[in-house]
């Protein structure tokens, strides 16, 4: 199999998808690994690491795309969708439900897209989106000290002294509450009631608040709080908005809203997304820190998980082809968004306004 490995051209965008090792697994088995010149670089894994992995070099973002299988980082940009051989496979963190603009191309295209971020392992979990939701929560509370200090049009406030509310008890919502509880702030952690809050009350410091997230909770939280992480995720749909506009004005001016659940449309009816060269606005009074590609601030440590989460699923489409892979790993299967024109995932039909494809019906079918 043809696989391309283009160069990310999203703001402040630094990851690689796959490392050289991994480009080295593939080609070993006899596939054609063509990567676009410098896609590696900007996290310290240069050209010629590739070439002696036995990967080709290729000039232009269009020579990479032109593959059976593309495999990338983030969603695809604008100056990307064309480069799309029709019919073929892309393999990324698709985020449809926030790119009607883009799902629209990639129909058109007949595109068959994997998004890394429903991907289930045998559990239920989110093993692609996993690795990335560690790094952004880790990154929200260092972001938010620096955000919160007066130069920067913060209240002024060090952590240790700071009342931080986290919403969501998922990977990211868990890693920024440990780091947070680390540095001796006053933690509070809202979650829906069920197995995930349970987790968490089990295996966080017992110093830190875990409750339900009902909106009188939230309220209640809120008020005067000097941060608020959003770490809600929904996979295949929108992030719902359990925050209001009201309910984070109560926060006071200089408090600092960091968005890590961006991508599925943010968690307060104030979200938008920013990027890593704008990262911030001010709204209600409160910083909003709203990047949809945090990891991409520590390139080479996230590229690194990344490659890792990812390669295996790469090596059984390349070795498989997508129909055989799929029937082999319901897991794998999850991932699929799109194929032949059709929404195959109830979610994102529903987002985009789209029919669905029923994905059982489409696998047994071929």
């Amino acid at each position: 199999m043809k696989i391309g490995l283009p160069a990310e051209i999203k703001d402040g965008e630094r990851r690689v998808a796959l490392l050289p090792d991994a480009v080295g697994r593939l080609t070993q088995a006899g596939h054609d690994i063509v990567v676009e010149a410098g896609a590696g670089a900007r996290c310290g894994f240069g050209d010629a690491l590739y070439v002696a992995e036995g990967a080709r070099i290729v000039a232009t973002a269009a020579a990479a795309f032109d593959a059976d299988l593309v495999v990338k980082v983030k969603e695809i940009q604008h100056g990307e969708w064309q480069h799309l051989r029709s019919s073929g496979m892309l393999f990324c963190y698709l985020q449809l439900v926030t790119g009607r603009e883009m799902a629209d191309e990639l129909l058109k295209k007949r595109v068959t897209g994997l998004a890394f971020e429903t991907v289930e392992d045998s559990a239920g979990g989110l093993p692609l989106l996993k690795p990335m939701s560690f790094i952004a929560g880790e990154l929200a509370v260092p972001i938010a000290a620096h955000l919160l200090m007066t130069p920067q049009g913060g209240r002024g406030v060090m952590l240790r002294d700071a009342r931080i509310v986290v919403l969501g008890a998922g990977s990211a919502g868990c890693a920024a509450t440990r780091i947070a509880a680390q540095l001796a702030a006053d933690v509070t952690l809202l979650s829906r009631a069920g197995k995930r809050l349970e987790q968490a009350r089990a295996q966080l410091p017992a110093a830190i608040n875990v409750q339900p997230a009902g909106a009188q909770a939230l309220a209640a939280a809120l008020q005067d709080a000097d941060v608020l992480i959003g770490a809600i995720n929904v996979p295949g749909s929108p992030t719902p908005k359990l925050v209001t506009r009201v309910a984070l004005g109560t926060m006071g001016p200089g408090a600092v809203f960091i968005d890590v659940c961006i991508d599925g449309g943010g968690v307060a009816e104030t979200s938008r997304p920013t990027r890593h060269s704008a990262p911030t606005y001010v709204d209600e009074g409160v910083i909003h820190y709203c990047v949809s590609n945090m990891p991409a601030a520590v390139p080479q440590s996230a590229s690194k998980a990344l490659s890792a989460a990812i390669s295996p699923y790469v090596e059984s489409l390349a070795a498989n082809g997508l129909t055989r892979a799929l029937r082999a790993d319901p897991g794998l299967a999850a991932g699929l968004q799109m194929h032949g024109g059709q929404v195959t995932s109830a979610g994102i039909a529903a987002a985009l306004g789209k029919p669905h494809c029923d994905l059982d019906a489409l696998l047994y079918s071929c």
